[in-house]
């Protein structure tokens, strides 16, 4: 027992995640109204976690998810493969015309005081069809598995995901699982799906069965429905606001272990200032803050939980765990796509405080 976890030490796989596969368009720093080409990235949320601890930190992981059969869908499908992640697919046809379809993300990078832009097209996915029963989970966990995660984003997708979420965390649990999620709060998803109150019910219901829960102040807020904090942040990179909402975190969800996010303060698109902090079994740890040249912001956050998640399945110390997630989670945006090009070698480098010196 560490960190208020029973984390197993063995499993056919180490992490299972549970979420949407979508595409990235990226033209660059070129805005989509002005743009000729675009590089596709392969995305989301629950995935990102997945392939950076199957590709950087070389444990055993998988995805539980929707595919279209068409070729959007062998494209995705290629990507997975490559990182390193054994998919679960729940097969759709696509009937070519329209869908059901892989979710497709815009995002340009944005540069210097232009911020990055986002929106989607998220219209008859095939991820938002899944409904309790279309995974065969006894099987997906038959040789054991360490760790379970989803994220609030999959959650807002339709009145069905949220089920999907909970059958596989009970079923996660019951296979001796510890069980993650990603608050992930998303205004634009949770506005077409039932509002404010419908997401603070569904997440209660989902974090009910959660051990660690990552998400800053405002996902704490919107997600749990919990009034914001007395104490005030001087600034972006001050945690004294996040440690202040977690004894109203804890009281309504006393099962959770840990709370965890990043801070991140942004001086321009391609500079920012960036921490993390975690709340772990009733102390609390913050990371060094750093001074990041950004190449490409989106996953930063996937990548420092997938760090900590590898820290404490490795059974590090408390500090270091949130250390790991700090370095990966600021390598990552050193690199163009939403998933890590990072070896562990570099991320406990940069963790012990390594530099961009040449290495020759």
């Amino acid at each position: 027992m560490k960190y208020g976890l029973n984390i197993r030490q063995d499993g056919d796989l180490d992490f299972v995640s549970l979420g949407a596969l979508v595409h990235r368009l990226d033209p660059g720093n070129i805005p989509f109204r002005k743009a000729h080409e675009c590089q596709i990235h392969v995305s989301g949320g629950e995935f990102n976690c997945a392939a950076n601890l199957a590709d950087c930190f070389r444990l055993k992981t998988g995805i539980a998810t929707a595919m279209v059969n068409y070729p959007i869908g062998d494209l995705i499908a290629e990507r997975v493969k490559a990182m390193g992640v054994r998919p679960f697919y729940k097969h759709f046809e696509h009937n070519g015309v329209t869908g059901p379809n892989m979710a497709t993300v815009y995002s340009d990078r944005g540069f210097g005081m232009r911020a990055p832009v986002v929106f989607y097209n998220r219209c008859n996915e095939a991820a938002a069809q899944l409904k309790p029963g279309d995974f065969d989970w006894n099987a997906i966990f038959k040789g054991g598995v360490r760790w379970f995660h989803s994220g609030g984003i999959f959650a807002a997708l339709s009145p069905t995901t949220a089920e999907v979420i909970i059958e596989g965390m009970k079923a996660a649990k019951a296979a001796g699982a510890t069980i993650s999620f990603d608050l992930n709060f998303r205004e634009k998803l949770w506005k077409i799906s039932g509002g404010a109150d419908r997401a603070v019910s569904v997440v209660r219901r989902i974090v009910e069965n959660v051990d660690v829960l990552v998400g800053n102040e405002e996902d704490l807020q919107k997600g749990l429905g919990i009034p914001g904090p007395e104490v005030g942040a001087k600034s972006k990179l001050d945690p004294s606001a996040f440690f202040a909402m977690i004894d109203q975190v804890t009281s309504q969800h006393p099962q959770v272990k840990i709370v965890a996010t990043t801070l991140r303060e942004v001086h321009s698109t391609n500079r920012h200032g960036w921490s993390a902090v975690a709340w772990i079994d009733g102390k609390t740890y913050v990371a060094p803050t750093a001074q990041l040249d950004v190449y490409d912001r989106v996953g930063g956050g996937d990548g420092f939980a997938s760090g900590f998640f590898y820290g404490l399945v490795s059974g590090e110390d408390p500090e270091e765990a949130v250390k790991l997630g700090w370095a990966h989670g600021a390598l990552l945006t050193t690199f163009p796509g939403d998933t890590t090009m990072a070896t562990v070698e570099q991320v406990r480098a940069f963790a012990k405080g390594g530099s961009a010196r040449i290495q020759r």
